[in-house]
């Protein structure tokens, strides 16, 4: 709870310039002092390390000139005894050894031995040392060939089985014949020459390793016993050039560590000192004065940001007047701001709200004005206007489209899709949508209801309002388009239809010819066509003229019309010629609307100056066939029918050529 009170407060600052100010001050502090921190870290790596390797060198160089002044000590001092024992007998060399006994100042032991290579005498004295052979030496044969002081390599003792050097001074007759040696003996592992060595340290993190030119080591520390075996394993360049006599300061990478190294030549012995120093033992003091002074930054920051604080505070008084006058102009209880400052940034500021807010009340004023105007002419308009939103809920509705609907202007968009007819509302609905989510136009024919319930016809035409860069909204308009459609109605009945009988004219017939042939051609649906003219019709027109004839024609439309179902259609195709297509129907059953036909007309009947007239049909009957592929192959099969017909005596049906005269039928005259 306490950490979210905490973030809470915090985020609460950041919500205030003071709190930027001071959270930006602190963290380009902090940018600063980490960038100081890097950048002391990197230079005086650099530098420190430098420095320390250099100190190293002078520390080695130190070191081999002390190794070679303690080593040139010990020789001068096995030299002095080898000149004393030149100027004796040689049976006393033993008693001469051991009135030495000073030698063993410098060495752990010291061993005299003859030409043939055996020990003759030996301090302090060992068992079993004495009258040993070390012709298999390799020393004493370094000796015999080249008779100088002579350093050896680390061996075994065989008495004292502990790891030796042995330091060796040449041994002449007066005739300057070899005449053996006298060696001293410097224990590794106990003597106090190499203990010495090993407690030469720099920082108590360096130390010091001795090794041979052939990379073999001669002196160890035990701390450095890893670092030396990988230092041995990888065999670096530099380490080779060491052992080839180089001298200098190098870096190594010794088990995942850096290593300062430092190489130096001791002559006397052919030695090779490497005194080493990890680098994090160098970069310690640094590390140390740099956490220090980062604590010493830290406290800084925090007075600063003290002082900080209360100074951002104090500069920040006038924007919080300004702040509080800002409030008061949006509430209206002020219209201008009157900052009295001497910040040039702040006086700017407020000058600019001022002419911001002038034009701001001359905007909404002329707004107010072309709201005005623009309410003025959508409300005289006489074509009906809405608005809607992008969600689609209409927001309004001018005076002629409310007259138009029956509608008041705040009833809900759902009562306004109500209003639209059950047939024409899904495919409306879909468009709206489409329309809302695409922003395409809406375009649409339609049917409603008005307020009387009557059925109207209107369309609407309505599109999206585009901002300067996002819609505003949908207008629309909606016109009264029943008086239209009702022409365009009759104006389509009147191209199909008589206008004599009412019946299909020969283009509205072959249109419902084509569309009936295309349906059996695509799934079998049947069809009968049945075309007829009528019987000794010419006498009616000749002896009662033609009123009297359009009168007959109309009889003879109103009869066959009864006998025929609702699904056909029947046409007069011109003078007295009809037609009838009967969709869905076998040839049999339309056999039997054809004999219905025929018997109908021969009752219809005008009178005229006392006189009766009757007419009789000649009726020719087929259907649609597998291979039909036009009307005028149907056509001609149902004329050529009817012609049959006649020339068969009239008055009859005739089906694909084969006449039928039912007993009712009426004699020819």
């Amino acid at each position: 709870m306490f950490k979210k009170m905490m973030r809470g407060a915090l985020a609460r600052r950041l919500q205030t310039l003071q709190g930027r100010l001071l959270v930006g001050l602190v963290l380009t502090w902090l940018a600063i002092i980490g960038l100081l921190l890097g950048v002391a870290w990197g230079i005086g790596q650099t530098l420190v390390g430098e420095a320390n390797l250099t100190h190293l060198g002078y520390q080695a160089e130190m070191l081999s000139r002390g190794l070679q002044d303690r080593l040139g000590q010990r020789f001068n001092a096995l030299t002095h005894f080898t000149e004393q024992l030149a100027d004796g007998p040689a049976d006393e060399v033993g008693e001469r050894l051991d009135e030495n006994r000073s030698l063993l100042a410098y060495f752990e032991g010291v061993v005299i031995i003859e030409a043939d290579g055996t020990v003759v005498a030996d301090i302090p004295e060992v068992p079993g040392r004495v009258g040993l052979d070390t012709t298999s030496r390799e020393f004493f044969q370094s000796m015999r060939h080249a008779p100088w002081p002579f350093v050896s390599r680390p061996f075994v003792g065989r008495v004292s089985e502990e790891p030796l050097v042995l330091m060796l001074v040449p041994r002449f007759t007066a005739e300057g014949e070899f005449n053996g040696m006298v060696g001293g003996l410097l224990n590794l592992a106990h003597g106090h020459f190499f203990r010495s060595i090993a407690s030469q340290s720099f920082e108590h993190e360096g130390h010091v390793a001795i090794f041979q030119p052939n990379g073999e080591p001669v002196f160890v520390p035990h701390s450095l016993n890893g670092q030396v075996e990988t230092l041995q394993r990888q065999d670096p360049l530099d380490f080779q050039l060491a052992l080839d006599g180089w001298q200098g300061e190098t870096r190594h990478q010794l088990g995942g560590e850096s290593m300062l190294v430092a190489y130096r030549q001791v002559w006397e012995a052919d030695w090779i000192v490497a005194m080493m120093m990890p680098r994090s033992a160098v970069l310690a003091p640094l590390h140390a004065f740099l956490e220090r002074l980062w604590w010493t930054w830290l406290v800084a920051i925090l007075l600063m940001l003290v002082a900080t604080r209360w100074w951002v505070g104090r500069q920040l008084t006038p924007l919080h007047r300004l702040e509080q006058q800002i409030d008061e102009v949006g509430a209206g209880t002020r219209h201008q701001l009157a900052i009295s400052s001497n910040l040039t940034e702040l006086t700017q500021v407020s000058n600019a709200f001022n002419n911001l807010e002038n034009e701001r009340r001359e905007a909404l004023n002329h707004l107010r004005d072309r709201q005005t105007f623009l309410d003025a002419v959508l409300g005289s308009t006489p074509t009906g206007m809405f608005i809607a939103d992008l969600e689609g809920q209409i927001s309004y509705l001018n005076p002629a489209l409310e007259s138009l609907l029956g509608l008041p202007e705040k009833d809900p968009t759902s009562v306004i899709w109500e209003r639209i007819h059950q047939e024409d509302r899904q495919g409306a609905l879909d468009l709206w949508r489409h329309t809302l989510a695409h922003g395409s136009d809406f375009v649409r024919q339609l049917r409603v209801h008005d307020a009387q319930g009557e059925l109207l016809w209107v369309e609407v035409h309505a599109s999206q309002v585009q901002g300067s860069d996002k819609p505003l909204g949908i207008v629309g308009t909606v016109k009264d388009i029943t008086e239209r459609r009702h022409q365009e109605a009759l104006q389509r009945w009147e191209a199909e239809h008589d206008p004599l009988t009412g019946l299909l004219n020969r283009r509205g017939f072959e249109r419902r010819l084509e569309e009936a042939l295309a349906d059996f051609t695509k799934i079998g649906t049947p069809s009968a066509l049945v075309l007829f003219d009528l019987d000794h019709f010419k006498p009616v027109n000749d002896e009662g003229g033609h009123a009297l004839g359009d009168e007959l024609l109309r009889r003879v439309a109103a009869v066959v019309t009864r006998e025929t179902r609702r699904s056909d259609h029947l046409a007069r195709q011109g003078g007295d010629e009809f037609g009838l297509l009967m969709p869905s129907c076998t040839l049999r059953q339309a056999e039997k609307i054809a004999e219905s036909i025929r018997t109908a007309i021969a009752q219809a009947s005008v009178r005229h100056a006392g006189k009766d007239y009757f007419v009789t049909a000649s009726l020719g009957l087929t259907s649609f066939r597998p291979g039909d592929d036009s009307l005028a192959t149907v056509l001609d099969r149902a004329d050529a029918a009817s012609y049959d017909a006649k020339r068969q005596g009239r008055n009859a049906i005739m089906v694909d050529g084969d006449a039928t005269a039912p007993s009712s039928c009426g004699t020819e005259g």
